[in-house]
């Protein structure tokens, strides 16, 4: 693969517990990326230090170190990103991959993607599945709809596509990657996750039930302001209702989105996107009635 050049770039906020991990699971790789800006966004823990002492030995890595950002919301994130892509001196890379800082994968894992792009020249983000930290050493695949979406911590984007669509918006409520497929799908890109490529997320998540429940519902908030159909978020709702916390969590996220719709909140994204994503939406609810197990496939994301 003569043309597999990537950069990644990380923002990191205090994730010293973890990022060893990944910055392990990084420089192991086959191929290793040209560039790999990690933007330590305010961090007051060990984080900056740990990265430090990597840096001599792998001269392809770069740490940024941003002000503590007292008002970080999920647009930070955004933020950090685009700092990153400021240290990228070399326009020579035909990748770029978002990588969070928790989480730890193969050797092989960006060989094995690179292959996917190669394969596929229409293929505009791609990804493995996460498989999520339960506790007890458990670990429960990431709910994802393989043909339609990859997960926010991982997403590796071809560099055509991510310029089309001028790259990660800035919402301060969340759902920036989701957004950035909805775009390259509108743009005639295809996006994908690969259930054989496994990455493991280390930070576990669910410990807490009221913060399960807050999530959902500034997910259910975060959902309107970007447009989604109502029947669609419905279903989207429904269908998850086994996850946990069970039924009370899809409640939370409806009551959210309600919430966000009588107080008329402000749609974030662009018109073209919402009509666009609005029009898929439904179109991927007909298939429901239509090919019930190609329609529980799209409702899933």
């Amino acid at each position: 693969m003569p043309d597999a050049k990537y950069i990644l770039i990380t923002p990191a906020k205090n994730e010293a517990e973890y990022i060893e991990k990944t910055i392990r699971s990084v420089i192991s790789q086959t191929i290793k990326p040209v560039k790999w800006v990690i933007v330590s966004d305010g961090s007051t823990d060990q984080t900056d230090d740990i990265v430090k002492k990597y840096l001599d030995e792998n001269p392809f890595m770069e740490l940024v170190r941003l002000k503590e950002n007292r008002e970080r919301n999920f647009g930070s994130k955004v933020k950090a990103i685009r700092k990153g892509f400021e240290k990228v001196r070399t326009p020579d890379f035909n990748f770029y991959g978002n990588l969070d800082a928790d989480l730890s994968f193969q050797p092989a894992y960006y060989e094995e993607i690179l292959e996917k792009f190669s394969k596929n020249p229409k293929l505009g983000i791609a990804g493995g599945i996460v498989l999520e930290n339960l506790g007890n050493e458990k670990f429960h695949p990431q709910i994802v709809s393989e043909d339609f979406s990859v997960a926010g911590a991982i997403q590796m984007f071809r560099r055509e596509c991510y310029e089309e669509i001028g790259g990660y918006l800035p919402l301060k409520n969340g759902g920036v990657d989701a957004i950035a497929e909805a775009m390259a799908r509108m743009h005639g890109w295809e996006v994908r996750s690969f259930h054989s490529i496994k990455i493991i997320h280390h930070k576990q998540t669910g410990t807490k039930k009221a913060n399960i429940l807050k999530a959902r519902y500034l997910q259910g908030i975060a959902e309107y302001s970007h447009g989604n159909h109502p029947l669609f978020q419905i279903m989207k709702c429904l269908y998850r209702v086994k996850e946990k916390p069970m039924i009370v969590g899809s409640i939370s996220r409806i009551a959210g989105y309600s919430t966000a719709f009588v107080r008329g909140d402000k749609i974030v994204v662009p018109d073209e996107v919402v009509r666009y994503l609005k029009k898929e939406q439904l179109y991927r609810l007909l298939s429901l009635f239509s090919d019930p197990e190609s329609g529980r496939q799209e409702v899933k994301n």
